[in-house]
């Protein structure tokens, strides 16, 4: 299920986190050459993507809701 982003958040890694409309979380990395998202490493890059619909796999599996972040 497609889901689009609403927010952002670091994890205790610093990686930064989609927070998608479903309450779920989803990792979204910049790493070359496997991951090519170079625009999540900008504030203005990650505001640019809100509402840009993710997969999400935890709807696809009928997952609960994330915890919400700290």
């Amino acid at each position: 299920m497609r889901q689009p982003i609403v927010g952002y958040h670091r994890d205790e890694e610093g990686h930064w986190v989609a927070e998608l409309a479903c309450g779920h979380n989803q990792h979204v990395r910049h790493q070359p050459p496997w991951v090519e998202r170079p625009w999540v490493t900008s504030d203005a890059g990650r505001r640019s993507r809100l509402g840009l619909e993710l997969r999400c796999v935890k709807c696809d599996r009928g997952e609960p809701r994330d915890n919400p972040p700290p």
